[in-house]
């Protein structure tokens, strides 16, 4: 006798199976089941109802199922199972500093792939778009280039907005010609033309206006020269100022600014480069003198290697670099104590391909040489990129190869008169210009501008340190940016 159907029994929940009997192989229901992804029989549901994803949670127990689906997730856990592009595009929304310091403590997989500099090679290019560096070489710092730049970005995007802007107009009376950071920019020298070397606490920016200024150096009664404050350099907490008194003056910041030597030359003091066992001059007398920091300090050689002034001077183990008005860049060899190179421009050809011309020592009488139609007023080293800003409103940039310097470019970055101060680094690149303007670029070939800054006088020099950037302004003011930190 068949019966009606109840109000909440399915008519079609027998059709399939009349006998209420289990199945009498559990194991095969199981691999039917795997094999399917589907639920395994069951007694009042139809079979085309697709169960929820979460049914096989029921069978966990089985012994072949546990393997075959558990199994890939074990071998490919989360992200690492994407293909390295996408980990790469991943990677790319994440700060750089996380991912070169952090992720590579996760796990193997992302170690290797963090460690491969073909992937910040290619962060790096996909950031600025652009050829860069200008000047590679072989063990070129791919991570290293990747924070400065992502950070310089960053700190300068939407035109420079989030940047804070300070002028200190209180310190000085005269133009302001040279500026230094120190102590990774909370401290600050400037020098005048009012002769003296103003010492600022950057700490008290925005805290305490009144502390910024902390005071002149020297002891003399009115200034720290008797004449125009040209030069500054440093060299941990020992700093030297030049003047056109014709004298270095030396200064111990860890004891509270006191001067501990003085250098008496012939001729105004126009650059200057510090280094642990040198301290280079570069004076108005065509010459580059070198003395010994560490005994007096004692002179140790004096060359004329140009024609006339020096403007512009670094050092480093191996070279002493020089610019002059004469249109030369004079390169050194502190070791065979002899000229290495006398690097000349010839007419600009269109700025893709300056032309180069290198001569040797011997044949190196500066007034047989042809001449620049410009000369270099401020220099930014860091090997092998030396780049140098001259006084027609261009860059130059020369490249260190294995001993030998090269011109490799020169770029119209939009100054329209003289390049008064440079600072370059792996991810970041300033210029200052008589054309009242400081300009904020990427180090790329060309330079791309992201931030430019009119002043209402003459810029002339910069310095950038941490998250500080400060400029000397011959309208008698330090013009200071704070950057996000």
């Amino acid at each position: 006798m068949e019966l009606p159907p109840g109000p909440r029994e399915d008519p079609c929940a027998w059709d399939d199976d009349s006998d209420p009997e289990p199945e009498p192989d559990p194991d095969a229901q199981a691999e039917a089941y795997v094999s399917r992804v589907l639920s395994p029989p069951q007694f009042g549901l139809a079979p085309l109802r697709a169960p929820p994803l979460s049914a096989p949670a029921a069978f966990s127990g089985a012994p072949e199922p546990r393997p075959t689906s558990k199994g890939p997730s074990v071998q490919f856990p989360g992200l690492l199972s994407l293909p390295p592009e996408l980990l790469l595009e991943i990677c790319a929304y994440l700060d750089a500093r996380l991912v070169l310091h952090v992720l590579p403590r996760v796990c193997r997989a992302l170690r290797d792939l963090v460690r491969d500099h073909v992937t910040w090679r290619l962060r790096a290019q996909r950031r600025v778009r652009a050829p860069y560096p200008v000047v590679e070489e072989e063990d070129f710092d791919w991570p290293a280039a990747c924070i400065e730049l992502e950070q310089h970005l960053s700190r300068w995007a939407e035109d420079g907005r989030w940047a804070e802007y300070f002028c200190l107009a209180d310190g000085h009376f005269a133009s302001i010609d040279s500026v230094l950071l120190l102590q990774g920019g909370t401290l600050c020298l400037s020098g005048s033309r009012d002769r003296n070397v103003n010492l600022w606490d950057l700490r008290q920016l925005g805290v305490e206006p009144s502390r910024v200024l902390v005071k002149a150096l020297g002891t003399q009664k009115n200034s720290t020269h008797k004449g125009w404050v040209w030069s500054l350099a440093a060299l941990d907490h020992r700093v030297c100022s030049g003047s056109w008194d014709s004298t270095v003056k030396l200064w111990d910041m860890a004891a509270d600014g006191q001067q501990f030597g003085e250098i008496k030359g012939k001729a105004a003091v126009l650059c200057l480069s510090y280094r642990p066992d040198i301290l280079v001059t570069g004076t108005y007398d065509k010459k580059v003198t070198v003395y010994d920091p560490r005994a007096g300090p004692a002179l140790l050689k004096s060359r004329r290697l140009h024609s006339s002034a020096v403007l512009a001077l670094l050092a480093d183990d191996r070279h002493i670099i020089s610019g002059s008005e004469d249109h030369t860049l004079v390169v050194f060899d502190r070791r065979a104590n002899s000229v290495l190179q006398r690097l000349q421009v010839g007419p600009a050809q269109g700025l893709e391909g300056p032309g180069l011309h290198v001569a040797q020592p011997e044949l190196l009488y500066p007034s047989s040489l042809p001449q620049l139609d410009s000369y270099l007023l401020c220099m930014s080293y860091q090997e092998p990129q030396l780049w140098a800003g001259d006084n027609q409103g261009l860059l130059h940039v020369f490249a260190n190869r294995e001993g030998c310097f090269q011109l490799v470019r020169t770029f119209d970055v939009g100054h329209r008169s003289q390049i008064t101060g440079i600072k370059h680094s792996l991810g970041a690149l300033y210029t200052t210009s008589t054309d009242k303007t400081i300009r904020v670029h990427v180090p790329t070939d060309p330079p791309r501008t992201i931030c430019t800054r009119s002043h209402h006088n003459v810029l002339n020099g910069i310095c950038a340190e941490g998250n500080l950037v400060v400029a000397a302004s011959g309208g008698l003011s330090l013009e200071v940016w704070r950057l996000q930190a």
